[in-house]
C-alpha cells in the first residue's frame, strides 16, 4: 500500500473506534462503516487524509474526516489527532426555524 494510505481497519483501531483490530475489521465487514458516503465491507480498503468516514456505533453515528494516518495505537489524545468530528461542526449549518 502507498505511504499516503492506510487500511481502514487499521486506521479505525489506531483512532480508537475499536478495541482490537479484529473488532475493527468486523465493524467494517458487518456494514457499519461508510467511506466517502459509500458503504464498504472491505476492511483492507485504503484510507487517505481528507476521506470522510461514517461509523454506526451502538448508540450513535459518528462522521469524521481523516486528518492523519497513525503509526501506532497510542493514548487517546494521540488518537484524537487522527480525525476531526464533523457531526458537531455541521450542526451550525442547520438553519434555525425561528430565524427563517
Amino acid at each position: 500500500m502507498r505511504e499516503d494510505r492506510q487500511r481502514l481497519d487499521k486506521w479505525l483501531w489506531f483512532a480508537r473506534f475499536a478495541k482490537t483490530r479484529t473488532l475493527a475489521a468486523k465493524l467494517v465487514t458487518s456494514g457499519f462503516v461508510r467511506l466517502n458516503g459509500q458503504r464498504t465491507d472491505n476492511a483492507a480498503k485504503a484510507v487517505a487524509i481528507g476521506d470522510v468516514i461514517t461509523i454506526a456505533l451502538a448508540r450513535t453515528t459518528l462522521v469524521v474526516r481523516v486528518e492523519g494516518l497513525g503509526e501506532r495505537r497510542g493514548p487517546a489524545p494521540e488518537a484524537r489527532q487522527l480525525y476531526m468530528e464533523l457531526n458537531r461542526d455541521n450542526a451550525a449549518l442547520v438553519s434555525d426555524p425561528d430565524n427563517g
